[in-house]
């Protein structure tokens, strides 16, 4: 390893930061209505008896060890995506030399107010042996798309166990600098801890390929996040539209310097046929996008991603259009340009990692219930194909509805729960910094609700909201504020009665929208609602039919989100016997929704309620 930088910051020596090395030619990179007040105290409801126990252990690195991450990873010289002596990997695709080197030369700094969401993420790695030559230490770029939830490239992740050696800096322009006491100084930033890290299961190291990922944090950030452009979206993808980059990477090609301070830089969004006559096989249609005039062989007039930029994002009119992915070695190759994921093809499978009921903190969304017997709630955490053993909650008697959320997007699993006398709505919500549970009333005397959903951002700013349908038959939209309070209800439309259950979690089509599945009460006919991203009448498309189930075939149904863990809204039904079924998600709407269902067991009829 390289000796510390000096505490000024400046010529950082060797930072080669943030990128992965793939093939040969191809590299681098580049209350109102709702909330409402009683008079009268409700009755407190049963606690859990415990809080999971991932969320004491996120809670429990202290903010010196981050600092020290921090300090290490500034003195690396590491690149994401390879650890120190592999060989760079070259690919067999046409004539080109160029090594892979997956990693803004040109442009302008910009302030934090401009790009409030940009995030550093920094890597040490520190083997504990008397030589620092094995240890590693790298940075990369992200972006926060919500309070806990950072977008970034699956090199900067895949292979790195990120809650033991990470840590996420936000709310400051300005890269850390080493202090005398061998910590690191934020200039204002605030540090966070890594908790949880998922990258798409399809990613390829070798080419690139499916590069993105999401790192969770164990405490929501300030920051104001950024969304993600949506699926199908073209628009933001036409040849010349102005897309701008952001990041801290190198601002030269003749030198491993990054910049002190972010930079931004505007670039015009090539075609595919562009990119496919610049790289050949190495780029990915519907896969990648690529941006930036070509590069002319030297820094003049060149505008590029560089070695730094690696997962920090392409923006198109306000949203995340692409990933800083990959490029050429030093970036400016006559010809070259930066390659980025392109968002749009995987805002499915990123959603449910944004928005997720996941209570052990493993990327699979679990399974909350109430045995009817003796009213004890209990969880039991998805394993991809199966369920672990059942986690006592503890009494949950006096209630008649619980639905899993995450109302203020923290990490951590909420539930909603209304009261069976008086039908009030409470938030309950795991307080980190405490380590306990608090309450929160969201309505007063909702017995009249036919239907409550928590499906997740219905009107597409980013924020869960809550939906129920009135006795007589309508739906309601409340939009959420992120902070378990709401905006004055939204009215969808009328005749929702006509269904005996009413579920959603996530998507269920692919196209990052969350989506309700509806079932009649006349004849079992089961219905797709797909989201729009918009509020009021318009937030559902028109139905589609996607099975007949009867109340003989399934009694009782849950739709919790990605419970298999493949990025994909799954459901599950329980059979009048008691047994559950797991119907994975597809990502397609119609009669293809579902693939083959898996027992999840035989003994889910003592169950009353599912979350």
């Amino acid at each position: 390893m390289d000796t510390p930088m000096p505490r000024s910051g400046r010529h950082r020596r060797g930072i080669r930061i943030g990128l992965p090395v793939a093939a040969a030619g191809v590299a681098a990179a580049v209350a109102a209505a709702l909330l409402t007040t009683s008079a009268e105290a409700a009755t407190p409801l049963p606690q859990p008896t415990a809080a999971p126990a991932t969320a004491t252990a996120a809670a429990s690195v202290p903010p010196a060890e981050l600092q020290r991450r921090v300090a290490g990873a500034l003195a690396g010289d590491d690149t994401a995506g390879r650890t120190s002596g592999k060989t760079t990997l070259s690919a067999s695709t046409g004539t080109r030399t160029a090594t892979v080197d997956p990693k803004i030369i040109g442009g302008t700094t910009t302030t934090v107010t401009s790009a409030p969401w940009m995030a550093q993420l920094w890597y040490y790695d520190d083997r504990g042996t008397t030589t620092e030559s094995d240890d590693l230490g790298f940075f990369c770029g992200g972006a926060v798309v919500a309070p806990t939830k950072i977008l970034t490239a699956a090199h900067c992740v895949k292979g790195y166990n990120w809650y033991k050696y990470g840590a996420v800096v936000t709310g400051t322009a300005q890269l850390p600098t080493t202090t005398s006491s061998g910590g690191s100084d934020l200039h204002g930033g605030t540090v966070s801890l890594p908790w949880r890290q998922w990258n798409h299961p399809s990613y390829n190291a070798r080419t690139i390929d499916n590069d993105i990922a999401v790192i969770t944090l164990a405490n929501a950030v300030r920051a104001t996040p950024i969304r993600m452009t949506t699926s199908g979206d073209t628009t933001s993808y036409k040849a010349g539209t102005s897309a701008k980059v952001y990041g801290w990477g190198r601002t030269s090609s003749t030198s491993d310097d990054v910049s002190e301070t972010l930079r931004t830089a505007t670039l015009p969004v090539q075609s595919d046929a562009t990119c496919a006559a610049a790289y050949g096989a190495d780029y990915v249609k519907g896969h990648m996008v690529c941006a930036g005039k070509p590069a002319t062989g030297s820094d003049t007039g060149t505008t590029t991603a560089c070695n730094g930029d690696s997962g920090g994002p392409l923006v198109v009119g306000g949203r995340i259009a692409g990933v800083v992915s990959w490029g050429v070695e030093d970036c400016v190759t006559k010809g070259a340009y930066s390659v980025f994921s392109k968002v749009t093809s995987y805002v499915g499978a990123v959603y449910p990692r944004i928005d997720d009921t996941d209570i052990s903190g493993d990327h699979y969304a679990d399974v909350w219930m109430r045995q009817a017997s003796t009213k004890t709630g209990y969880s039991r955490n998805s394993k991809g194909t199966s369920l672990a053993a059942s986690e006592s909650w503890g009494n949950w008697n006096g209630v008649n509805v619980v639905l899993q959320t995450d109302l203020n997007w923290d990490g951590y699993q909420d539930l909603v729960v209304r009261e069976s006398s008086g039908g009030d709505l409470y938030w309950e919500h795991y307080v980190a910094s405490s380590g306990s549970w608090a309450r929160k009333k969201l309505a007063d005397n909702w017995t009249s609700r036919t239907r409550i959903v928590v499906p997740g951002d219905v009107n597409g700013d980013y924020l869960p909201d809550l939906l129920s349908v009135d006795s007589a038959g309508v739906l309601w939209t409340y939009p959420g504020k992120g902070n378990g309070t709401f905006a004055a209800r939204v009215r969808v439309g009328g005749g929702w009665n006509q269904y005996d259950t009413l579920r959603g979690h996530g998507d269920f089509n692919g196209d990052g929208r969350t989506d309700l599945i509806a079932r009649s009460k006349s004849n079992g006919a089961v219905y797709l609602y797909r989201g729009t991203g918009k509020a009021g009448a318009g937030a559902f498309a028109a139905r589609i039919k996607v099975r007949t189930y009867t109340n003989k075939t399934y009694n009782a149904f849950d739709l919790v989100g990605d419970v298999s863990g493949d990025g994909k809204a799954d459901f599950l039904a329980r059979t009048p016997a008691g047994k559950l079924w797991l119907y994975p998600g597809t990502g397609k709407a119609g009669s293809e929704i579902f693939g083959t269902p898996k027992s999840l067991g035989t003994t889910f009829k003592q169950y009353d309620i599912f979350g």
